[in-house]
């Protein structure tokens, strides 16, 4: 929460700041993190001089990869389900009929049929991550984000490398592992967001309370503690540059863009636990185009063990509106080609629909949809068996979908580390995997 002013009243300093709100302005805090700290772990790998960029979009609970950009007309009816292909802009490319603007569209989509390796558990690590959870290093694996803040830094002081619009279903959001909370994501949800502008707090009061935090900074230095003094000003300046630009809280203010763009994405609920909230996909952009890297969300929940094909016709349409309105967004602005968008989930559906016309949870293969990056699109990789069960050519693993995200920011997943908590440094990947060859 960044909460900067309060009511007056006993135990204030001489400036009228209570010593809670003292607190909090000096903390800026942002889930826990103080924004001086965050600017100060950022900012110590520099800046890039070009802005490539990743916005992730998490399917929590698993999309049906068989009723999606598989399908599977020769199966028999208890795996093939109701749905019927359509032609795609891409001769040769089929994928389901309730995803027509997908389908329009699929010269700028990649569409990966066969990713393989899923741990089996409702959890965001290895779409976060590339890694599965066990076998970790002290501290744990960051996510994709917290690395590329660690390895890139900010694009601009006034917005954070890495946003995420995540909303908790059953598990806490991607953290930073074991690079520590400094690259922990910025996370403006729910009041974080309101608290974003300093509604009622002038400039001259917010420097007012800046002059106060540097008389204690000056106390620290003539105590002795010239070390925690030294350098700490800089960082603070960039905390209250946030607030002050209005950058970020402009970026995260979507009643500032066209009313015509914002019906493009669509509206959706955020009042349910995981909700359908395609205006992100919108913030996202937004959020991008001012200055993050990576910027991850969360889409619906779509873990259908019950009546997969009626939630299908009622979620695919609000998926794919969202989806298209982004690439086109993208494309129509010239950041396409600098912005890899991705979508997926974390494990695919069983071939066989239960008998709650649903299905179940199935680790074996599982799809994604890229866009954008400056890759080769309008293709699918790999394909599954005659049931969608099985990868039955080029399975692709996370780590490749991981690698090639870093490879479209300019990162080496050969080259690149970072230290764990053990200060032994740690690669991205495992040794050996490689950015997917068929769209760099």
């Amino acid at each position: 929460m960044l909460t900067i002013f309060g009511k007056r009243h006993q135990g204030t300093h001489c400036d009228g700041l209570s010593r809670r709100d003292f607190l909090r302005v000096g903390s800026l805090g942002l889930g826990g993190l103080t924004l001086p700290n965050l600017l100060r772990a950022e900012a110590a790998a520099g800046r890039r001089e070009s802005h490539k960029a990743v916005i992730m979009i998490f399917l929590t609970g698993g999309p049906p990869h068989q009723d999606m950009y598989d399908l599977k007309t020769e199966a028999p009816d208890e795996v093939r389900g109701p749905f019927k292909p359509i032609a795609t802009k891409v001769p040769g490319i089929q994928i389901c009929e309730h995803l027509p603007e997908i389908a329009a569209r699929m010269d700028k989509f990649v569409a990966i049929r066969s990713i393989v390796g899923s741990e089996g558990g409702h959890s965001q690590f290895q779409c976060t991550t590339g890694w599965k959870p066990t076998m970790q290093p002290p501290g744990g694996w960051p996510s994709f984000g917290s690395a590329v803040s660690k390895l890139q830094g900010p694009v601009n002081q006034a917005i954070p490398a890495y946003t995420s619009l995540w909303y908790k279903w059953n598990e806490p959001n991607p953290g930073p592992g074991f690079l520590g909370a400094g690259y922990g994501p910025f996370e403006p949800k729910g009041e974080d967001r309101k608290n974003m502008v300093l509604n009622g707090v002038t400039l001259d009061r917010l420097d007012d309370r800046r002059a106060l935090l540097g008389s204690f900074d000056r106390l620290k230095a003539e105590l002795g503690d010239s070390e925690v003094a030294a350098g700490i000003d800089s960082f603070r300046e960039q905390a209250f540059g946030i607030l002050t630009s209005s950058k970020l809280a402009d970026a995260l203010n979507l009643a500032k863009e066209d009313p015509k763009t914002q019906q493009r994405y669509g509206r959706g609920d955020d009042s349910k636990r995981l909700p359908s909230v395609p205006q992100n996909f919108l913030a996202a952009r937004r959020l991008v185009e001012a200055g993050a890297r990576v910027v991850t969300l969360n889409h619906d929940v779509w873990d259908w063990h019950d009546d997969n094909f009626k939630n299908a016709k009622a979620k695919f349409p609000v998926f794919e509106k969202a989806l298209t309105a982004l690439v086109d967004d993208l494309d129509e602005r010239g950041m396409l080609d600098d912005v890899t968008v991705l979508a997926w989930g974390e494990f695919g559906r069983t071939p066989k629909i239960n008998n709650k016309a649903g299905r179940d949870h199935w680790p074996r293969v599982s799809c994604a949809l890229m866009a954008g990056g400056g890759m080769k699109t309008g293709q699918t990789i790999g394909s599954t068996d005659r049931l969608g069960g099985e990868a039955k050519d080029r399975p692709v693993h996370f780590q490749e979908v991981m690698a090639t995200l870093h490879h479209n920011l300019g990162i080496n997943v050969n080259l690149a580390t970072a230290n764990d908590l053990a200060g032994r440094p740690q690669y991205l990947v495992e040794s050996g995997v490689q950015p997917l060859k068929e769209v760099i």
